[in-house]
């Protein structure tokens, strides 16, 4: 049997004990024991360390011979590579009135994204009851208006999956909670929940982080009386209580389903605030940190092929902390600090703030890296460039967004005033004005400049579905549902979507085709490995250069983009900046420039993207 590069498909249905229970080592099970004492302390941790054990061996006989074979020549150093490109989408962003939207979804990718994608972000595909499925109503079960479990395996027959673990909260109207409601003395405790009437301190809610503006605690009737339930993100949100070791199990064993499910990546959503504290900021906490270590070392063995990635939309700085030392919690970070920085060089037509962002930019070891982005679901977040640009400077680029028609969502602060969290606009609306006269051909040409830079630089790129599609602001929608987020969450006909694809005079087909064209030739070259060593070269500030150089140092290429309207006339000393070129060869246009005196002398059109390989 053919192994395909994620393995994860060869689960059996059933476990199998007949060979005798996983031994799992002293050391490993030492190592949860002393997490486990963190969190709750040796009695309860010595209490619990037989279920999470239990839990993992279970897990252990779901495994066939094939994929216990497989993991004996896996290698952490080859999680990720230059290959690696995720499309982020729900499983009903494209519908056809006569099938499944995952069946439909599936036929797309295998129709349109082999060889240009390899993994697939499926957002939550679990019954919801709000939040575009964010409130989930149930872990485990798919839901049946998007399709089966079935249906996502097909998937997986050409592509590596993500999943969420949504494991912050759960939808008030999940079973869980309304059990907890009931008075089910099972669940009594799955909930950060106060009695009515105990006096919380203002000064203790106040010191909460909070990404939203909506109250933390929210006011239930139940079997035992009136409660105040700690929901971070909505009322229709509830905080599961991690604090609760059974909590911690639960999610530990739904984790592990889904890798038999099929997930090679698992994103950890909003797991900043998984530790709920009063008197603390709610978030960061060190107890997030180990549970994040303990998942890690749970997976790293028995499923070592499956990636943490944690969604964490916070400055840049606490960002990175969730790589722990590099090796002991999440393998790829979302990048959060890019998407705002880069459409800042656009706004601005200068690049210097992101090549000196850029520089300071490293992967903790080489086993990490990070995941460059440039628009979500939920839009462009605005928090991982605090401190990198100045609150004066995110609140004009929100007031460009505004203008651009789009929308902002606002955190409280501590002092209780509102600032920006997030700009809710397509990343091409964001970019381009709708509404003025500029060409088509120069709105195309700024957007695929910008989205030519999460390609080049070290880490692994995703994009959104509307971002492949350069879909414009769905404005009608987000007045509709009154959700400023729906802006970016257009659902769109297959049949409609085809015919623009199909369409050569099409913003559609011209989007989609030049950048897939430009993923496929960046997947084919070693010196964009997330490892590969880059270089920020100071060039002109109206060009965002950069140079990559492949781990065997066999490959160089010089990646240049014009970030502004004009025409701007380059000079590249190769010597000043440690490049050895006797041609260029642009891998882009497929034109060749030669350099005269060991210099590039060349002018870079308005929005010219151009990837020169040394040969």
């Amino acid at each position: 049997m053919t192994i395909p590069e994620s393995p994860s498909k060869y689960h059996y249905l059933e476990p199998d004990f007949s060979r005798g229970l996983y031994h799992i080592p002293d050391y490993i099970l030492s190592s949860i024991f002393q997490k486990l004492d963190e969190l709750y302390g040796k009695k309860t941790a010595s209490g619990c360390i037989e279920e999470f054990k239990r839990v993992i061996q279970v897990y252990h006989a779901y495994k066939t011979p094939v994929m216990l074979e497989w993991e004996k020549s896996f290698t952490p150093e080859s999680r990720i590579t230059e290959k690696d490109v995720m499309l982020i989408t729900y499983g009903d962003l494209v519908v056809d009135r006569y099938e499944k939207h995952l069946k439909t979804l599936g036929d797309i990718c295998h129709q349109y994204l082999r060889g240009v994608f390899n993994t697939i972000h499926i957002l939550p595909f679990f019954p919801y009851s709000s939040d575009r499925g964010f409130a989930i109503m149930d872990f485990r079960q798919v839901d049946p208006n998007l399709g089966t479990w079935d249906n996502i395996l097909e998937i997986k027959d050409d592509f590596k999956l993500m999943f969420d673990g949504v494991f912050n909260h759960i939808s008030s109207k999940s079973f869980w909670f309304q059990e907890f409601l009931n008075g089910n003395p099972d669940f009594d405790d799955f909930f950060t929940a106060f009695p009515a009437d105990q006096d919380i301190p203002g000064e203790k809610l106040s010191k909460l982080f909070r990404p939203r503006t909506s109250n933390v605690l929210t006011p239930f009737h139940g079997y035992h009386g009136k409660k105040m339930v700690w929901t971070t993100f909505s009322p229709d949100q509830v905080d599961l209580k991690f604090q609760n070791p059974k909590v911690l199990l639960k999610m530990l064993e739904i984790m592990l389903y889904y890798v038999r499910r099929g997930a090679d990546f698992l994103r950890l959503d909003a797991v900043t605030y998984l530790w709920d504290e009063l008197g603390s900021t709610g978030a960061h906490l060190s107890q997030t940190h180990t549970i994040i270590k303990l998942f890690r070392e749970v997976l790293d063995v028995v499923a070592p092929h499956v990636t943490i990635v944690t969604e964490t939309n916070v400055p840049h700085e606490e960002n990175i902390t969730y790589f722990g030392n590099g090796y002991n919690e999440a393998q790829v970070v979302y990048n959060f600090a890019l998407p705002p920085l880069v459409l800042y060089t656009f706004y601005m037509s200068d690049a210097t703030i992101l090549g000196k962002w850029l520089k300071t930019l490293k992967n903790p070891s080489e086993v990490t890296t990070f995941l460059n982005f440039l628009d979500s679901h939920d839009g462009i977040g605005v928090m991982g460039a605090r401190g990198i640009l100045q609150d004066d400077d995110i609140s004009w680029m929100a007031e460009k967004v505004k203008e651009h028609g789009g929308l902002i969502s606002y955190r409280t602060n501590p002092d209780g005033s509102l600032s920006p969290y997030e700009l809710n606009i397509t990343f091409y609306s964001a970019i381009n004005n709708e509404d003025d006269d500029e060409p088509d051909d120069i709105k195309i040409r700024r957007y695929l400049a910008a989205r030519s830079i999460p390609l080049v630089i070290s880490g692994m790129p995703g994009v959104y579905l509307h971002g492949l599609l350069g879909s414009k602001n769905d404005i009608e929608s987000a007045r509709e549902k009154h959700d400023n987020r729906s802006i970016n969450r257009n659902i769109l006909s297959k049949d409609e979507l085809l015919r623009l694809l199909d369409d050569e005079n099409s913003i559609t087909h011209c989007i989609s085709y030049t950048l897939s064209r430009m993923i496929y030739k960046r997947v084919r070259e070693k010196a964009f490995h997330p490892q590969a060593p880059q270089r920020v070269l100071d060039i002109d500030n109206r060009l965002f250069s950069i140079s990559r150089i492949s781990t065997d140092g066999k490959d160089v290429i010089l990646a240049i983009t014009n970030v502004t309207g004009n025409s701007v006339d380059c000079t590249i000393d190769l010597a000043l900046h440690e490049l050895d070129f006797t041609t260029g060869y642009d891998i882009l246009s497929k034109k060749h420039y030669e350099p005269h005196h060991n210099t590039f002398t060349f002018t870079m059109e308005p929005y010219q993207v151009m990837w020169l390989k040394a040969m």
